[in-house]
């Protein structure tokens, strides 16, 4: 099988790509889902607070799912449902299988790779105790309650403040379950603060930052959580220990981009964020292959994934019409002070759009500061911020008409000073 460009992932990266690719005039394109429905995690999200910024309405996760999956089926872009891919080789041959097709490949000019993130498992975090039933992760959780219809407990505490932590507080709640508290690791939590306001504070949850688990009763089934408070080195502080009668732990502590895939196709990964190190066209370090969403950076908002993956999209037709762009200059981004990192990683001024969004995350809170972007040693622009957290993606827009007034230059830094 041959197709000018194959997706990999159906969620909402890979179908905002498809249909970005299909509308700057490529034909043959082909989606690859494991899953047996096209929509990816957006279709166990069932809250609402989608699509604010890609169709200035609010939805929840399955209508925001279903506008993209019609937009693909109105273009007649296959997919293959049920399909895992194994294995992509460096010049782009895609390795999957199926029960209908049993092992196949395909071979495209050019890959974007859409396969999500996963949830850090208990095994990463090192908690003691006994491995009872009744651990489960966030996720793994929202699907039991929002698809599969089973409650995974009663009494629940749940170990991280990320998205889906506080987004299943407030669902487990809402389903009759008594949800105890919620710790935290680090002295700020992991979400957006309009989660922490509508799905703890409106319901009376306690969030215990600076927290952690450190014991697990139970044997058969969780009985109790133990958590106690944690210093500066983060290790528990003796006697601040808390101690509640339970039977479900849910665990939210952190998302990783699921990139096993692009290893094996030899892509270059971030040491920071797991992802894949792109250019301003989302293209990796193997020509042709390109990443977008949560495969690249763990986003916040699905709008930016969908923004991203349009742009992923785009570039992938250009490049499936035009070919390599061969020596083109590129300027380094640095994040440094309080910058963790920047996506993309480097830009190339004479080859991107009118303008490139680059998106980063700061490493802690910072309060009355301000983002500056350098060109070399020059500050071009400053721009106030009152609070900035982990939790939250924040942005810097570089203009090409800007860029063109520095021929010469060779690295471009975005940092945090105070205001």
């Amino acid at each position: 099988m041959n197709y000018d460009l194959v997706i990999v992932g159906g969620g909402p990266a890979g179908l905002a790509a498809a249909v970005a690719a299909k509308d700057n005039g490529i034909d043959s394109i082909l989606i690859i889902e494991r899953d047996n429905e096209l929509g990816g995690i957006l279709n166990q999200c069932i809250h609402n607070g989608f699509g604010l910024h890609t169709f200035k309405e609010e939805l929840t996760g399955p209508e925001y799912a279903s506008r993209f999956i019609a937009q693909v089926e109105e273009r007649k872009i296959e997919y293959k449902l049920n399909t895992m891919v194994m294995d992509i080789s460096e010049n782009k041959v895609v390795t999957a299988m199926n029960k209908t097709d049993g092992m196949f490949t395909v071979e495209a000019k050019a890959v974007i790779l859409a396969m999500g993130c996963r949830e850090r498992s208990r095994g990463a975090l090192n908690i003691p105790g006994y491995r009872p039933a009744g651990i489960f992760s966030a996720g793994t959780a929202q699907r039991l309650v929002n698809i599969e219809g089973y409650m995974p407990g009663r009494r629940v505490v749940i170990l991280g403040s990320g998205d889906i932590g506080l987004i299943m507080a407030r669902r487990m709640t809402l389903e009759g379950a008594q949800v105890l508290a919620v710790a935290e690791l680090m002295p700020y939590s992991g979400g957006l603060k309009r989660n922490i306001v509508q799905c703890l504070d409106d319901f009376n949850i306690p969030l215990y930052l600076s927290h952690t688990v450190i014991d697990i009763q139970g044997k058969e089934r969780v009985e109790g959580i133990t958590i106690a408070e944690v210093g500066p080195d983060r290790k528990p502080i003796p006697g601040t220990e808390i101690h509640y009668d339970c039977d479900t732990l849910l665990l939210s502590c952190g998302l990783l981009p699921e990139n096993e895939l692009s290893k094996t196709a030899g892509v270059d990964l971030s040491p920071i964020t797991s992802g894949p190190i792109v250019n301003d066209s989302l293209e990796t370090n193997i020509e042709g292959i390109f990443a977008c969403g949560n495969v690249l950076h763990v986003h916040d908002l699905v709008d930016f994934v969908s923004q991203e993956a349009t742009n992923a999209g785009k570039n992938a037709a250009k490049y499936i019409k035009e070919g390599k762009t061969v020596g083109a200059k590129e300027v380094k981004i640095n994040a440094v002070d309080g910058v963790r990192y920047t996506v993309p990683c480097t830009i190339r001024p004479e080859e991107m759009d009118e303008n490139v969004t680059v998106r980063f995350r700061v490493g802690q809170v910072f309060k009355n500061c301000t983002i500056a972007t350098y060109f070399g040693d020059e500050l071009i622009n400053k721009r106030k911020k009152q609070v900035m957290a982990p939790g939250e993606m924040e942005q810097v827009v570089l203009l090409k008409s800007k860029l063109a007034e520095y021929p010469d230059l060779t690295d471009i830094t975005i940092k945090i000073e105070e205001a």
